[in-house]
């Protein structure tokens, strides 16, 4: 079943602020035209007449075939998954533009449940797969070239083999994937209808969020506040969401004889628990000398004897509070993309020109932002909420550098283009750091360094620290949630638990910010998904200090990284780079960035 990032915006629209200038819309119709285009009848019908074909022609007869029958079966399917991922990208995107419309949510859902029906019958696909014996499949692999190209295909599917269950098991729970994504829904659409009130403006979430980062500390204060009271009245709504899908994942684990509740997750993003572990561990040890001391600077600085969660993403107060309209935006990140190389910026070009971004805050709106591949014959869409602050023009060199390297890596077909969630982050934080550096370069000031560095700091310890709080957190939760149901005070403690350890002695917790876990989608779309985060950080951190150190052939090797999408391990990627996320100094290496950059900083203040 597909699923689309989450979370993963009309024309000329703003959220409260009116200097941004044109703000792209999206425009669909690469996809298709409309809920009523014929071309998307006929693809539904193709896809119901194609699934019953497929089953018929391959199951219980996929150890029969020969290497040239196996590689046309696969690429029979392989057509299966683009045009499902093209129906459920369209009813996706349309949905996310307005979450709150009933005929969009509906699209959308019968979309899903018409899909999840023509594809039941194609469960026996892996399942067989899985069966054949491995000096088999060496040997078909060993007879085709063509076919030899979806190895790593079989590979992670194979993976699987130890944790599959029967074959009508595996329909049943296939079928029964459509109730877990309503419950998703009711997540999106219940923090899509919220509303806030900060200081007689009403104001969605992302406009509430946009508030914790304004210079006025009173209005900071506010919007935490008013935050705090619309969590704590839709808590049980929140814990009710958590409570179910935790339970359901613990049953499907179970039923599965996963060992750990991550299982699922380091298999999905081809990685070994233990990397995993070494860079929690090495994360974790490093709060002290990164987000500890980061953050103590930065009490200072604020002139406050203790800082409050509203003061975690204050703007620092000799900061400039000038809006960053979108032409200047969209020019900051090209100039960066083209300096590193030519190619990057002709990728991201068409992005601004062609409606392949979605960037106005609007009613309705999902949260957040995304980059969403859609399927390797069409390309890439972004989704923002831009609000024109300094950290909005990272956000948009971030999803960008998922847009570029999901076109790059769309010609290895729609099997192998997807990338792990491990390595999907590489271009996004890859074209930060380039749009970062570019603007550290530009600075014309002692003081205009500082708050540039100050604000990176600030998105590693986001992307990296907080990110790995968030895995401790839903490590407890899941932990938690096998031992019985949850209460809203079960799940608050659990998320407080991690909070002073991550964040530092510098903090006091107002009454309400334990119910700050409610908000974060990750938790419900994508369990255990954040580690990524603290993984592509890490990684590229440790990729940028091979290209600062002037590595020759640097820019070749990376097109070449982010060509070959989800067709090589790991290890094989960072190897022409000299670097193995396997060895626990290697995260080392990713810290010590941040670290340096702390150093300068408190080399500032003496």
């Amino acid at each position: 079943m597909l699923n689309l990032p989450f979370p993963v915006h009309d024309a000329n629209a703003t959220g409260g602020t009116d200097n941004l200038g044109n703000l792209p819309e999206w425009d669909l119709s690469d996809l298709y035209t409309g809920e009523d285009a014929p071309e998307l009848a006929r693809d539904l019908d193709w896809l119901e007449g194609e699934c019953a074909s497929f089953a018929a022609d391959y199951e219980g007869k996929l150890g029969d075939l020969d290497a040239a029958g196996l590689l046309t079966c696969v690429q029979r399917n392989e057509k299966i998954s683009a045009i499902a991922g093209r129906i459920m990208s369209f009813a996706g995107l349309r949905y996310y533009q307005l979450t709150t419309d009933a005929d969009r949510a509906k699209f959308m859902s019968d979309c899903q449940e018409k899909i999840t029906i023509f594809t039941t019958p194609l469960v026996f696909f892996t399942l067989e797969l899985n069966r054949l014996e491995d000096d088999h499949l060496k040997e078909l692999l060993e007879q085709n070239a063509d076919l030899a190209r979806y190895a790593p295909v079989f590979r992670r599917i194979r993976a699987m083999k130890p944790y599959q269950l029967s074959d009508e098991l595996e329909k049943f729970l296939h079928d029964l994937g459509v109730v877990g994504d309503a419950w998703e829904r009711l997540f999106d659409e219940t923090i899509a209808g919220l509303s806030f009130t900060v200081d007689g403006e009403e104001l969605n979430i992302e406009g509430t969020l946009n508030l914790l980062t304004e210079q006025d500390r009173s209005k900071r204060e506010a919007a935490s506040r008013e935050l705090a009271r619309v969590f704590g009245e839709n808590i049980k709504t929140f814990a009710r969401v958590h409570n179910t899908q935790s339970k359901e994942k613990e049953i499907v684990d179970r039923w599965r004889g996963m060992p750990t509740a991550q299982t699922g997750r380091h298999l999905s993003n081809d990685v070994e628990p233990e990397v995993v572990e070494a860079l929690r561990e090495a994360v974790v040890a490093a709060y002290p000398k990164l987000s500890h001391r980061y953050y103590e600077l930065k009490r200072k600085w604020l002139g406050l004897d203790v800082m409050q969660v509203w003061d975690r993403n204050a703007p620092l107060p000799m900061e400039d509070t000038r809006i960053v309209n979108w032409a200047q935006a969209e020019k900051t990140v090209m100039d960066a993309y083209e300096a590193f190389d030519p190619r990057m910026g002709e990728l991201a070009a068409p992005f601004f020109s062609r409606g392949w971004i979605d960037a106005a805050v609007k009613p309705g709106k999902a949260p957040g932002a995304f980059a969403h591949p859609t399927v390797t014959g069409v390309h890439p869409y972004v989704m923002l909420n831009y609000l024109g602050k300094p950290r909005d023009v990272m956000t948009l060199a971030h999803e960008l550098g998922h847009g570029v390297h999901q076109v790059l890596a769309a010609d290895q077909g729609e099997m192998l283009s997807s990338t792990p969630l491990t390595l999907a982050e590489t271009a996004s934080v890859f074209g930060e750091m380039l749009t970062f550096r570019k603007m550290l370069d530009a600075a014309e000031s002692a003081e205009q360094r500082k708050i540039l560095l100050a604000g990176k700091v600030e998105d590693m310890i986001n992307t990296v620290i907080r990110q790995i709080a968030f895995y401790d957190f839903e490590c407890k939760l899941h932990a938690a949630r096998r031992e019985g149901e949850l209460t809203p005070d079960d799940i608050n403690a659990l998320w407080m638990s991690v909070q002073a350890e991550s964040l530092g002695p510098a903090f006091e917790f107002m009454e309400g910010y334990e119910t700050f876990w409610a908000y974060i989608p990750h938790f419900v779309h994508s369990p255990f998904y954040v580690y990524a985060y603290a993984f592509g950080d890490g990684l590229v951190n440790a990729l940028y200090s091979v290209y600062a150190d002037g590595a020759e052939g640097f820019e070749e090797k990376y097109f070449d990284m982010l060509k070959a999408g989800g067709s090589k391990h790991h290890k094989e990627l960072l190897a022409p780079f000299g670097l193995d996320a396997s060895d626990p100094k290697f995260w080392d290496k990713g810290l010590s960035m941040i670290s340096e950059m702390i150093d300068e900083l408190e080399t500032m203040e003496s």
